[in-house]
């Protein structure tokens, strides 16, 4: 997630103080990626180093205004026109979870398929909700209608996202069904053959010898 960009685009809209900055940042994403008042004032400084925001004054409050700079909308307009790198995706923990839980001892790794799954679908139904919500505002006409248009596109995206892991999640199951049935398979020893020589005893006396034999 890119902070920095993200207060940018706000401060593009007229001069902002921090813990305005990060209000305004968590309604507009619905407060999916909260912001505490010592992440905004650590990335303005490091934004006010790079030449990307300056200081300007003072509200009536006292509260220090920052404005974007001419730097700083270059950099903004650049971000809005490149695609977001896919070449290194971010970690993800739940598929680092998977895959270090395949063969650990003492997990059962459908277990803890099962587990997400349900995590999953209740966060998709909550989401769902939600839009629906949004949704309400947005036919209302409120006054916040930019926020409530940017937190539906959110609340779509993680609806999409949690579909998404659902369905690899059964397609992790099935594969790990799969690849189980042919190690079974593969393991298995070879049966009888179709036409036995003459030695080979008759089915009912091989039956005798083996219980007879001791254990």
């Amino acid at each position: 997630m890119s902070i920095r960009h993200g207060l940018l685009a706000l401060l593009e809209r007229g001069p902002r103080y921090g813990s305005q900055l990060r209000t305004e940042f968590e309604s507009r994403t619905g407060s999916t990626w909260p912001l505490n008042v010592g992440q905004v004032y650590t990335t303005l400084a490091r934004l006010e180093r790079d030449g990307m925001v300056g200081q300007d004054g003072e509200d009536e409050a006292g509260h220090a205004l920052y404005t974007i700079t001419d730097k700083g909308r270059d950099e903004l307009r650049s971000w809005f026109e490149k695609p977001v790198d896919r070449t290194s995706p971010a970690r993800d923990e739940l598929a680092i979870k998977l895959a270090m839980a395949v063969g650990a001892p003492g997990v059962d790794i459908r277990d803890v398929i099962q587990s997400q799954r349900r995590h999953t679908v209740k966060a998709m139904q909550d989401y769902t909700r939600l839009k629906a919500q949004a949704l309400t505002a947005l036919e209302s006409g409120g006054a916040r209608e930019r926020d409530d248009v940017a937190w539906l596109l959110v609340l779509e995206q993680l609806i999409f996202q949690t579909e998404a892991e659902a369905r690899w999640l059964d397609h992790c199951e099935s594969r790990l069904i799969r690849l189980s049935a042919t190690s079974t398979t593969t393991a298995a020893p070879p049966g009888p053959s179709a036409s036995p020589g003459p030695s080979a005893p008759p089915a009912s006396s091989a039956t005798s010898a083996t219980s007879a034999s001791p254990a």
